[in-house]
């Protein structure tokens, strides 16, 4: 028995992946230079650069938890055979090999030139205020437990009784320039508010325009107290410079008189919520009195969505590799991912 069944003719015309898989295609074709430069020219065949990218954009678009369950569903799963070009009938990746392969778009830095070309089919499409911006970041957690917070420069470990020993840190005091883990050390021990227990964490930040709640810029750091002003503070200083004055909003924790002083040298008006906890807002009336100070506090709120999406549809929530480079490559290429759903959102219907 003969057939020409083709994963093209499996797909519905109306199918949300469509649209997605165009942007992805018109993005993948500004880095074709990239890729060019990326593929090897010795020993085995290896997974190209760009299979590796569209992959990681359906991991984040189905809650795909790692590269072997990528790999094991991609060996009957039509809709991803289509999305990556390939035949009905051809295997899917090694799991060990594409995990490998992996490390080509970190060496590369092909996170952030995705990240960008996506923000350019945004700008094309005219879905970006240049004006009008929103800070803020969250904690995620590391790959690592807190038995593997251990003493710096200590006396070697004895080896664990068992494969779950049980540790007893009552009265000992534990923090970043004492400790580290053992299994991620540039994980740092952090937590949200004094209602909430410390984990290992890295610190995600985004900065998102108003006019569309677009990503515009993304940054990974190490979770230190004074993370989220200061990432603020360079993803500001990329964005193109202006004449016009711009406006960026964010809540009570950016109201300090440091931020305030920076973003203002970089010409921006800080639309922050007040913080009159025990203390004076480094914000007067000159600023809350207008109304684009209360328009800018309300749309705020949406940079909450993104972050949403990313730790749970992506399953971003307790992050996937060690180290902050490779967790970092992850949390650009996500934003992204976001993007685009929001821009296929955007774009209209064909009729």
């Amino acid at each position: 028995m003969l057939t020409t069944l083709s994963t093209e003719d499996l797909i519905p015309a109306d199918h949300p992946i469509r649209r997605i898989r165009r942007v992805v295609d018109a993005v993948l074709a500004e880095l074709d230079g990239v890729f060019d430069a990326m593929y090897a020219t010795s020993g085995r065949s290896s997974v190209p650069p760009e299979a590796l990218l569209k992959s990681t954009v359906l991991m984040a678009m189905y809650s795909i938890r790692s590269e072997r369950a990528f790999c094991e569903r991609l060996n009957y799963d039509l809709l991803f055979k289509w999305f990556l070009d390939m035949r009905i009938d051809q295997p899917a990746f090694d799991a060990s090999t594409f995990s490998k392969n992996r490390q080509r778009l970190l060496d590369a830095e092909v996170a952030d030139e995705f990240f960008a070309a996506v923000v350019r089919q945004a700008k094309l499409r005219r879905y970006v205020s240049s004006d009008h911006f929103s800070v803020d970041g969250t904690l995620l957690e590391a790959w690592a437990s807190h038995k593997s917070f251990k003493p710096k420069g200590g006396p070697p470990a004895e080896p664990p009784a068992g494969r779950n020993a049980e540790v007893q840190w009552h009265g000992e005091k534990r923090s970043n320039d004492t400790h580290a883990s053992t299994t991620d050390p540039e994980a740092r021990l952090a937590r949200k508010s004094n209602a909430t227990a410390a984990k290992l964490c890295y610190a995600g930040h985004l900065l998102m325009e108003h006019r569309s709640a677009l990503i515009v810029d993304a940054e990974l750091t190490t979770a230190t107290g004074y993370a989220e002003r200061d990432c603020a503070v360079e993803m500001l200083a990329r964005l193109p410079d202006r004449a016009r004055r711009r406006t960026v909003a964010g809540d009570k924790g950016y109201d300090t008189k440091g931020f305030v002083a920076d973003v203002r040298a970089l010409r921006f008006t800080p639309h922050l919520a007040p913080n009159t906890t025990n203390r004076s807002s480094a914000i007067d009336g000159r600023t809350t009195r207008h109304r684009g100070h209360v328009v800018s506090q309300r749309i705020r709120k949406r940079i909450e969505e993104p972050f949403g999406w990313i730790k749970t549809i992506a399953g971003g929530r307790k992050l996937r590799y060690i180290g902050q480079a490779r967790n970092r490559a992850w949390f650009k290429i996500t934003a992204a991912v976001y993007n685009l759903i929001r821009i296929t959102a955007l774009d209209p219907r064909p009729a």
